[in-house]
């Protein structure tokens, strides 16, 4: 039994922490999905979005941001009725919202991905932590992300958020130090 990092306990998060958690992502489409996921965990368990990942990608057209750019209030309204996914009208609201400051963005950058690995300087950050309790709920670059993220109308992207978006990503690596994906990410 390889060692992991304490919080993939359940099946579905094993999966997830062993194949892609922490593997560094450049695809605008990807990232779109797990900066939706992220604000929909707001306030739940990584297991609840993981568990209803898959309705969000049928109902957010495969994390393409420019269909879902074009999502309309009756869109909006259909996906609340869908308990496959978290129907907060805020979350839901805000992917579509996120959706089409990804579209401003990649005029400005040519893509989302050149936007948001500039925050790490296109480098993945090496954290060499030995517990759980020494892993940061925030860094300085999360903050600092969020701040323009939020300055450029994106919703749902505090820096915790941010954050958690920075791991799942890649941009960070904080598999602790024992953990058996520490070195292969």
């Amino acid at each position: 039994m390889p060692n992991r990092c304490g919080w993939a306990k359940s099946p579905l998060e094993i999966q997830y922490h062993d194949e892609e958690w922490g593997v560094p992502k450049y695809d605008d489409r990807s990232l779109f999905e797990y900066l939706v996921l992220e604000g929909a965990q707001a306030g739940l368990s990584w297991v609840t979005i993981l568990k209803k990942r898959e309705t969000y990608r049928e109902v957010f057209a495969g994390f393409d941001p420019v269909r879902v750019a074009n999502f309309d209030k009756r869109t909006v309204e259909t996906i609340l009725r869908n308990e496959g996914v978290v129907r907060n009208r805020l979350k839901v609201k805000s992917a579509v919202n996120n959706a089409r400051m990804i579209l401003r963005v990649k005029h400005e950058f040519d893509s989302f991905s050149e936007y948001i690995w500039q925050f790490v300087k296109g480098v993945p950050i090496q954290s060499s932590f030995c517990s759980m309790s020494e892993l940061p709920a925030k860094t300085s670059e999360s903050i600092q992300m969020s701040k323009d993220l939020a300055k450029r109308g994106f919703k749902f992207v505090g820096p915790t958020i941010c954050y958690a978006f920075m791991q799942a990503v890649g941009m960070v690596n904080d598999h602790l130090v024992d953990c058996f994906r520490y070195n292969r990410v």
